[in-house]
């Protein structure tokens, strides 16, 4: 199950929890860069199995598009398909929101992931974030 959160509600902890599980402790990404100030313009996903936050990520808009950002599952609960779970919700709150694209920046392991999703990479070399080597990847959105 995934439920969606603003940063006002308690739910907004699991998402945190999750990504500081995935991106502070396992990826060692300093905290101060994992939490920013696009918290609060962001609708964060949380992914559940059972009641227990297992995957998260974040949409916000910018410049017409929206983008997805710090999409993360724990290793306990990948290659199971809840990636492509999450993805598939935030594409739908996008199509919700009458956004005509989606952007994201994804970690180069994550490449081949995105593109089987439809993404296209649109950046000519990879970039550091965080660090981490990172291409942008963009798909249109079709409205159901």
């Amino acid at each position: 199950m995934i439920k969606t959160y603003k940063t006002s509600e308690q739910g907004f902890q699991d998402a945190l929890a999750v990504r500081k599980d995935v991106f502070v402790r396992e990826q060692e990404i300093d905290e101060s860069e994992e939490i920013d100030e696009n918290e609060d313009i962001s609708l964060h996903f949380v992914l559940y199995d059972n009641d227990k936050p297992v995957g998260a990520s974040r949409l916000r808009e910018v410049n017409g598009e929206g983008k997805v950002e710090r999409v993360c599952i724990l290793s306990s609960h990948r290659k199971k398909g809840l990636g492509e779970e999450l993805m598939m919700a935030m594409e739908q709150a996008a199509i919700d929101k009458s956004l005509p694209s989606l952007i994201l920046y994804a970690q180069t392991k994550a490449e081949d992931f995105y593109k089987k999703l439809g993404y296209q990479t649109t950046s000519k070399e990879p970039f550091l974030d965080a660090n981490i080597p990172h291409v942008a990847m963009k798909k249109v959105l079709k409205s159901s």
